[in-house]
């Protein structure tokens, strides 16, 4: 019997996962429906995720499917949340998994059994319309995110308690009206900082936004208009990547992101930038800097009653609004604090997955990762990987073995407003999923598809690594993945190619994949350059 903690992105891929290998599990959701972080909700609720309603996938479609049920053809490339939610309700039905979810059910605590150290099992006290049952479970997944518990680290920004204006975190936030007319400073550059600096732009009277280490900027349509992930995410490129020395991948890196635009001359430079935690992800910023509405400055370095003094800049700015976008605390309230130890609000875990110093491998946190990719498919193999470890079918490596990754990672991290984020997060979203894949026995084998099937074997390489490949082989194997491959571009121009002129080939991409494979190694290789 498995416990799972949330019907989110991961507790709905756990809880499938759990059926798949056999096992019993009983999903418990404090909410009255599935969805988790892309559930809107008008109001914010306590303990749950808050999501603002123009949110929109950073990610596409094919890459973001789970691997063994691809996104429906007329859906768009990036969902807005809505759809995102219907195709996680219509994942939840194919599977059957409602049946085994309880709504309106809190996790109130998970607390070793007395027998913990031979058995591995687990009390678990839930709370439903005000009362209490406590249950026995051989396992328990952790999935309940991390994007409930805002950080506001207030105690860094100087003057903040004489300032007049209105502040809060953008976990808060709804709609843009509240600064209709303002002067607005948003604090922080992550996806949601400059989201919302471009929504208040529209109908504030002035909006920066206050970066120290400035960012990335990527947008969702890349090269030759293809969706970015689709472009970058592919096994050549991650080859290449991965093995060049690391001033050379810095530089290329580098030099890619500025075709688009000159980061510095725009103010986004990073300062530092082989630390970047992620690119940030926006269509509209730099034509919004561009045409005056949006402006960028350096860290806050004080707060006056009606203004803000930047670092390196003696002029104040008056405002009236601050949205501190400022991140997100890892909390586990219901686990003793010995059971999952956070360390400068940093979760130690093997593999991003388990507890290293658990007697038994029977709990593990599903989600509790910022991959360069995305997240759908990492929790979901991730849910394969602890659901055949719970099992008994794949074993962890001695605790000292995983303690001593742990610790090299720990030496990657930076701090950035309080929080601590590892450097590793950003490592390879491909490398990563590869490395859980190999652990099952689902990693997909090139040069053993060139022998058998090479022309699946070079879309695998040379094309995007959607999810499907790691359901061509080893358990969990769909027999419609190979399929699922070879039309996912087919899916990609089906809601955009939606006029085709007189004259136009209806088999454009599959004549330029076939054309273009021949010469396919020397364009990606040069195309960094």
């Amino acid at each position: 019997r498995v416990a799972v903690v949330g019907a989110g992105v991961s507790g709905l891929a756990a809880t499938k996962c759990c059926l798949d290998e056999g096992l019993e599990p009983t999903c418990f959701e404090q909410s009255q429906d599935i969805g988790g972080l892309w559930r809107y909700t008008e109001h914010v609720e306590a303990g749950r995720p808050s999501l603002y309603p123009s949110v929109i996938s950073n990610t596409s479609k094919e890459m973001s499917a789970f691997s063994d049920f691809p996104f429906p053809e007329h859906f768009p490339v990036f969902l807005p949340n809505a759809l995102l939610l219907d195709y996680l309700r219509r994942y939840a039905e194919h599977f059957s998994l409602r049946e085994h979810i309880r709504f309106g059910t809190t996790v109130v605590s998970i607390r070793k059994h007395p027998d913990f150290a031979t058995t591995g099992q687990w009390n678990v006290v839930t709370e439903a319309a005000g009362k209490q049952t406590s249950d026995v479970f051989d396992a328990v997944m952790v999935c309940s995110g991390n994007f409930s518990e805002p950080s506001l680290p207030l105690q860094c920004f100087p003057g903040i308690e004489k300032f007049r204006g209105q502040y809060f975190h953008s976990r808060q936030y709804k709609h843009p009206d509240v600064f209709q007319g303002k002067r607005v400073l948003v604090v922080g550059m992550g996806n949601s900082g400059v989201d919302i600096a471009v929504e208040a732009s529209r109908v504030a009277a002035k909006v920066t936004i206050s970066t120290t280490r400035g960012a990335w900027l990527l947008s969702r349509v890349f090269e030759h208009g293809y969706p970015w992930d689709m472009v970058l995410n592919t096994r050549l490129r991650s080859l290449i990547k991965t093995n060049l020395p690391g001033p050379l991948s810095w530089w290329l890196i580098n030099y890619k992101v500025n075709r688009w635009f000159n980061h510095e001359n725009y103010g986004l430079q990073p300062e530092n930038s082989w630390l970047v935690r992620e690119p940030v992800l926006n269509d509209d910023l730099p034509s919004y800097i561009l045409t005056g509405r949006i402006t960028i400055k350096p860290g806050v370095k004080e707060f006056k009653d009606n203004s803000v003094l930047f670092h390196n800049c003696p002029e104040e700015e008056p405002i009236d609004i601050v949205v501190f976008c400022t991140g997100y605390t890892v909390s586990f309230p219901f686990l003793e604090e010995s059971v999952v130890r956070v360390e400068n609000k940093h979760a130690s875990l093997y593999k991003y997955v388990f507890p290293t110093h658990l007697q038994q491998p029977t709990l593990a946190v599903l989600g509790l990762i910022k991959p360069l990719g995305p997240i759908m498919p990492v929790a979901e193999m991730q849910a394969r990987w602890v659901s055949r470890v719970f099992k008994g079918l794949c074993q962890l490596p001695p605790q000292a073995v995983m303690e001593k990754e742990v610790n090299e990672k720990k030496k990657n991290q930076i701090q950035w407003f309080g929080l601590t984020f590892d450097e590793v997060l950003k490592t390879e979203w491909l490398v990563y999923l590869d490395t859980l894949a190999s652990f099952i026995g689902a990693k997909p084998s090139v040069l053993g598809l060139l022998c058998t099937d090479p022309w699946l074997a070079l879309t695998i390489f040379f094309g995007p690594c959607s999810p499907y490949q790691y359901r061509l082989g080893g358990p969990g194997r769909w027999e419609g993945a190979r399929q699922a491959i070879l039309t996912q571009w087919d899916r990609v121009l089906k809601p955009t190619r939606t006029r085709v002129p007189a004259g136009s080939s209806s088999s454009f991409l599959s004549l330029l994949t076939l054309v273009g494979f021949l010469l396919l190694l020397a364009a990606v290789l040069f195309g960094f350059l």
